[in-house]
């Protein structure tokens, strides 16, 4: 196995309908929306809570601790980059206090549209705040739902911990290579 680089991936363009799509209040928080990034025609797609910082004050792309880390596991379980597509329940960071509930329900309506043009083949939720949301259960958490492919809303969904959180907490490190493996091997399993 070759060494493992991160690197910034190409951003998919929101759509010009909603660049400055103001409905769900994050348009207040003067972060820029971001429809996803990777391939867009990906068979996989995974679902993060927000998007997280791409630039740095001065404007310079780099690649953040959760892409690090996202990246690794995906090079660890020898899946492409091509085979991923990464997109948010929530299209801008936020920056400070707003109502969380009206926001994802907003934001949702978003993610359904990906969804529908899309179709990928298997989706992946990372995170107990990705999880909820797209499970519709603010009780279900990432713990009792990994290690299972699980049919939501139409879709083959496994769940994660989120790369951010492995991060912080290197021992998560072993259970988040394993949810990567687990997603590879039902990957290559299905006929495209």
């Amino acid at each position: 196995m070759t060494d493992f680089c991160p690197s910034l991936w190409p951003e998919e363009p929101t759509p010009e309908l909603l660049k400055d799509c103001g409905e769900c209040g994050l348009i207040q928080h003067g972060t820029r929306m971001v429809w996803g990034e990777g391939n867009p025609d990906a068979p996989i797609m995974v679902i993060l809570d927000n998007p997280g910082a791409r630039e740095d004050r001065e404007g310079t792309p780099f690649v953040c601790g959760t892409r690090q880390a996202l990246q690794a596991a995906v090079h660890q379980v020898c899946l492409d980059k091509d085979d991923l597509y990464i997109t948010y329940i929530l299209k801008r960071k936020p920056v400070r206090a707003y109502d969380k509930e009206q926001t994802r329900k907003v934001c949702m309506g978003h993610l359904k549209e990906q969804l529908e043009v899309k179709h990928p083949a298997i989706i992946v939720c990372l995170g107990n705040v990705a999880v909820q949301p797209f499970f519709h259960d603010p009780l279900v958490d990432v713990k009792s739902l990994r290690g299972k492919m699980h049919r939501v809303q139409g879709f083959q969904t496994a769940v994660g911990y989120h790369p951010l959180a492995v991060r912080r907490r290197p021992n998560l490190w072993t259970m988040f290579v394993e949810d990567w493996t687990f997603i590879a091997d039902k990957y290559r399993r299905i006929e495209l």
